[in-house]
């Protein structure tokens, strides 16, 4: 299996990977292991794709899916379902319940208590993550909480207007460290979603956190990237606890 897997001290009973785009069986712009049904690729290769996923990965069910919307809205599922939920992030304390997010960019973001008695997954999109996703994730947990973040669109990319710098310096002035101005084009920031997402999670206390450091719009063969490509395919990322 061609899977990202965290770098971080989660408890035994936890467990959590990154797909990529490696494998599968998606043809033209979406080639490879999409996992998107949403994204204009055939519905019957994408169930393949999932089952093909599950199947490797031996997770203990079929992951709980969302629809997600860039909101900052995180559900609590606690038994898996077949129905896609409305939300962009999701919280569970029962063992084998597969939670998941999608990405193609944005950042993915595991979670999980220093206890692994509850976990969670979130899409952490600009829009998402300036509103407060994370730190909505966080509420729904107990305990210390471990991170990991996700391969995502890196700091070298991430071409942003005023808008977006507003949005997160409005809120936390120590972001705009992670926002540097593109030399000769006026208005635009290259942002650091990694170090954004630390900076808030700092200032709630949490220091235990753990990053993949790949950046998906620059590795073309093992990731799909929204703002490379266009049309193209999810990677997901997924954590659960085993009994």
């Amino acid at each position: 299996m061609n899977h990202v897997i965290p770098n971080w001290p989660a408890p035994k009973q936890v467990k959590a990977f990154g797909s990529t785009r490696v494998g599968g069986f998606s043809q033209g712009p979406y080639q490879g292991l999409n996992l998107g049904m949403h994204v204009g690729d055939d519905a019957a290769t994408v169930e393949r794709n999932r089952s093909k996923l599950v199947q490797d990965a031996n997770m203990p069910s079929l992951p709980v899916w969302l629809n997600q919307t860039h909101s900052n809205v995180v559900a609590v599922c606690e038994e898996s379902t077949s129905a896609v939920v409305d939300a962009d992030g999701v919280v569970t304390s029962t063992p084998q319940v597969v939670c998941s997010v999608m990405t193609a960019d944005c950042l993915p973001v595991l979670i999980t208590n220093t206890a692994g008695t509850q976990v969670a997954a979130v899409h952490a999109g600009w829009r998402g993550l300036a509103n407060g996703i994370i730190e909505n994730a966080l509420k729904k947990m107990s305990g210390e909480p471990l991170i990991w973040l996700g391969p995502a669109i890196g700091p070298s990319a991430f071409e942003v207007g005023e808008d977006v710098l507003t949005a997160f310096v409005s809120m936390h002035s120590d972001t705009e460290q992670a926002f540097t101005p593109r030399e000769g084009i006026a208005g635009k920031w290259l942002a650091d979603m990694d170090l954004i997402t630390r900076i808030r999670l700092n200032d709630l206390g949490v220091t235990q956190i753990f990053s993949s450091n790949l950046c998906t719009f620059n590795d073309a063969a093992r990731f799909y990237s929204y703002r490379r490509e266009g049309i193209t395919g999810r990677q997901a990322s997924f954590i659960w606890i085993e009994e």
